[in-house]
């Protein structure tokens, strides 16, 4: 994950290496989730196999997911609805948390309690989580400093509890049996050079931790990517906890690496990792694992295959993404597990009328960019090309108000309505150049807008378009194309978002009758 990423690192972000890939019969096709969903975590209880991964400062955060097959994925539960109480999480006093927030959480399941542990470099802290029920139930939080980066949690058979983490020098601690803190005295360092069978010309020193015991004998997955190269998985081999420790490489294929591996109830194996493909994001892909002098081999001669012998993908509408009327029955959540907010959402300021079936933003503070504006609602753009549609109203708009639908990353683009000196505007706003600009605005007539806006990842294509609507069959594209790019600032691919935000005064609000998102 993230830790003193460097520029060359940020010239070689997409490795190249694209040479054709051996298949394998099936039905299954990599990626098996084209979004971004990194850092990912894996276990499986019985037939059913749960993922944890990373949405950094997105709040609820740690999104729990739910499979039967390893390839068709559901969003059913999030660790936490709000990571800590800090002004960069809260999106204050001018502070943030993107490219923060919490990641490279460990999933694990022990004595029939789920655990997540995760950390946060912008609190300087660890945090972990448990429920007995990870579909329904509530989470416990447990939480402790320092922030141990990168970490895996694992549970020993001699009923210890251990946690690694690092980035080169891969140090290991034990935990308290209640799990709320470290046994003092107990960090050692654990592998001094993770990096080493890579070579010795490291550009991202390993980390990523994940530990596995199989047949006795202990595994960690780490990464590590050599200068020139690409993103490499190592694995490192022991008898014994406490070493000694043998390392060797395991893959390098595209930079599809960081993850763990996972067994089916038939006792086939696949390594889950993921690729750095632009602006969605950083994608899963699953890998056949064969074992060989008790290695876990990974690939078909050292490739990862386009095609899998699992089931085909069901899509990811609705598990991963989803459209929303917002229309509610009884009982039903305000907002389904697909949403997430941008850092904490203030409460007081949004509700779904579910009888009516929209989501109305109401201002409560001044702003003056999207990235600075509270209770912006995202899902996840997905490949390799989709678009995200919506219709507002905005009667009740106040002066100097700006509301509308996003593509939100660091160079962002947005399609909304702008008013301003008593007359709204049909407006495109980028911040292609680092700065934001308002690329063209129309006037406005009416009181009712649809919006829409595409994005193509097609081959790393990376484009986005913005169009307008007054009936909803005739759309009119507005401003110019955005050209998408994966930041490190933001550390996350590009979002949809509906926003409402004041430059002058508050209490304006939009409502949203719906967001429908496709796959074109």
């Amino acid at each position: 994950m993230k830790f003193l990423l460097t520029t060359i690192i940020l010239l070689t972000l997409f490795s190249c290496n694209n040479g054709a890939n051996k298949a394998v019969e099936g039905e299954a096709k990599n990626p098996v989730i084209f979004a971004d969903v990194p850092d990912m975590s894996m276990i499986r209880v019985g037939d059913t196999y749960y993922m944890s991964s990373t949405t950094m400062h997105m709040s609820p955060g740690v999104p729990i997911m739910k499979s039967n097959d390893l390839v068709n994925w559901e969003i059913v539960s999030y660790a936490y609805e709000t990571l800590d109480d800090v002004d960069e999480l809260n999106l204050e006093n001018g502070k943030n948390a993107y490219g923060g927030g919490s990641w490279a959480s460990c999933l694990r399941y022990h004595n029939g309690t789920y655990y997540v542990s995760t950390f946060a470099g912008v609190t300087g802290t660890t945090y972990i989580y448990s429920t007995n029920d990870i579909e329904n139930g509530t989470w416990e939080e447990i939480k402790f400093h320092p922030s141990y980066h990168d970490h895996t949690i694992f549970f020993d058979d001699d009923g210890k509890t251990y946690m690694i983490w690092g980035v080169g020098r891969l140090n290991i601690v034990e935990l308290k049996d209640d799990l709320s803190g470290i046994v003092e005295g107990s960090e050692r360092v654990l592998i001094e050079n993770a990096s080493a069978p890579a070579g010795d010309n490291i550009g991202l020193q390993a980390e990523g931790s994940q530990l596995f015991k199989v047949d006795g004998k202990y595994y960690l997955f780490n990464i590590t990517w050599p200068r020139g190269g690409m993103r490499t998985v190592i694995i490192h081999r022991a008898d014994n906890l406490n070493g000694p420790w043998v390392g060797q490489v395991a893959l390098q294929d595209r930079g599809i690496a960081q993850g763990g591996m996972i067994d089916t109830p038939e006792g086939d194996w696949y390594a889950y990792l993921f690729r750095d493909y632009g602006s969605v994001g950083r994608i899963p892909y699953l890998v056949p694992v064969t074992w060989e002098d008790g290695w876990p081999v990974l690939g078909v001669d050292g490739v990862v295959p386009d095609t899998l012998n699992l089931p085909a993908s069901k899509g990811l509408i609705p598990g991963i993404v989803a459209s929303d009327d917002f229309s509610r029955e009884a009982g039903e959540p305000d907002l389904p597990l697909v949403w997430q907010w941008n850092h904490n959402p203030d409460n007081s300021l949004w509700n779904v009328n579910g009888e009516e079936g929209y989501l109305r933003l109401t201002t409560g503070r001044i702003d003056n960019t999207l990235p600075e504006a509270k209770n912006t609602l995202t899902q996840r753009t997905i490949g390799p090309v989709s678009t995200g549609e919506t219709y507002i109203d905005v009667s009740n708009m106040k002066e100097g108000d700006a509301a509308g639908l996003t593509l939100l990353q660091q160079k962002y683009g947005w399609v909304g309505v702008k008013y301003e000196e008593g007359s709204k505007y049909i407006s495109m706003v980028t911040s292609q150049s680092g700065t934001e600009e308002e690329v063209e605005r129309i006037p406005l007539e009416g009181e009712n807008i649809y919006l829409k806006a595409t994005c193509d990842f097609t081959d790393l294509k990376d484009v986005a378009n913005f169009y307008y609507s007054l009936d909803g069959e005739e759309w009119h594209k507005i401003g110019s194309e955005l050209q998408m790019q994966y930041t490190m600032p933001h550390f996350m691919g590009y979002r949809f978002g509906l926003f409402n935000f004041a430059t002058k005064e508050t209490g304006g609000y939009v409502d949203f009758d719906y967001f429908n998102i496709k796959i074109l």
